[in-house]
C-alpha cells in the first residue's frame, strides 16, 4: 500500500501544525503523521471519515507541495451574485437611506437577483460600501 515517509523535519512541522492549526489543517497533518507510523490508507479513511481517494489525494498533494498542502485551497465555495453591482448597491444604498429591504426589492425587481438581507449584508461588509 501506498504509505508516507516523513524526514525528521517534516515531522516536527506536522507534529506543530496538529496543534497549533484549524481543524483541516490538524486532521490533514494527523493523518500525515499516522501513515509515517505504518497504518494503511483503508485505516486512515474510516479514522478520519473520508473516502479512500481523498487521502490518496492528501498524500498527492503533501508530495507536490509539503506543507503549503495542508489548508483548504482558495475559491471553494459559493460565488456571490453581486459580483460587479458595485456601483449599483452604492447607489441604491445612498438613494433608499441604507434600508436594506429596498436595495433587496430593487436587486430583484432590475436585476432578477433574490437573496437574503443577511447575504446583502455579509456582501456590503466584505466589500466595505
Amino acid at each position: 500500500m501506498y504509505a508516507i515517509i516523513l524526514k525528521i523535519e517534516e515531522i516536527e512541522a506536522l507534529e506543530s501544525c496538529s496543534k497549533n492549526s484549524n481543524n483541516t489543517i490538524r486532521k490533514r497533518s494527523q493523518c500525515l503523521l499516522l501513515s509515517n507510523q505504518g497504518r494503511t490508507i483503508i485505516d486512515l479513511a474510516s479514522i478520519f471519515d473520508v473516502d479512500r481517494r481523498t487521502i490518496e489525494r492528501w498524500f498527492d498533494n503533501w508530495e507536490k507541495e509539503g506543507v503549503g498542502s495542508l489548508p483548504i485551497t482558495t475559491g471553494r465555495g459559493v460565488k456571490t451574485r453581486l459580483k460587479g453591482l458595485e456601483d449599483v448597491l452604492s447607489e441604491q444604498l445612498e438613494i433608499h437611506s441604507r434600508n436594506l429591504k429596498n436595495v433587496l426589492l430593487h436587486l430583484e425587481e432590475k436585476h432578477n437577483i433574490r437573496i437574503c438581507k443577511k447575504t446583502l449584508q455579509n456582501f456590503l461588509k466584505d466589500t466595505r460600501l
